[in-house]
């Protein structure tokens, strides 16, 4: 839920919370790719009882997320870095690194994502901008 927090955040002039130092890295996929994906994968049998990742190899830090979105939002919102001892409870760890391994998905249908986080933060930040409660940012 990074996208829309980040988006809604940038809409409303509040300063965008990045958890962490930001570096970690992270791969969005688009609803759209998804959805397209469990549609090929329901007209496979050969895909019963198998578990597949679905979504994208494209990697971006949530650094750059968070720019991205005030670039395109045109938001004079702050990146505001929260520790992580601050935003969770004791003893939690991060994953520096979330890529899926998208190969097996590739290899039985030939499906690869379509959109990428461009598009993704493009449809995002178009639905949040149409949102009545959103409607004055």
């Amino acid at each position: 839920m990074v996208i829309p927090r980040f988006v809604g955040q940038a809409l409303a002039g509040e300063p965008i919370s990045v958890f962490g130092d930001g570096e970690q890295s992270r791969c969005f996929a688009h609803v759209r790719d998804v959805v397209g994906a469990l549609v090929e994968l329901i007209l496979k049998p050969e895909s019963i009882g198998q578990v597949y990742n679905i979504g994208s190899d494209q990697e971006i830090t949530v650094n750059a997320l968070a720019r991205r979105v005030l670039e395109m939002t045109n938001s004079r919102s702050e990146i505001v870095h929260v520790p992580y001892d601050e935003a969770y409870a004791e003893g939690f760890e991060d994953m520096r690194r979330r890529m899926p391994d998208i190969s097996k998905i590739a290899r039985l249908v030939a499906w690869a994502p379509q959109h990428d986080i461009q598009r993704i933060l493009h449809d995002v930040i178009d639905y949040m901008r149409s949102r009545p409660e959103t409607q004055a940012a």
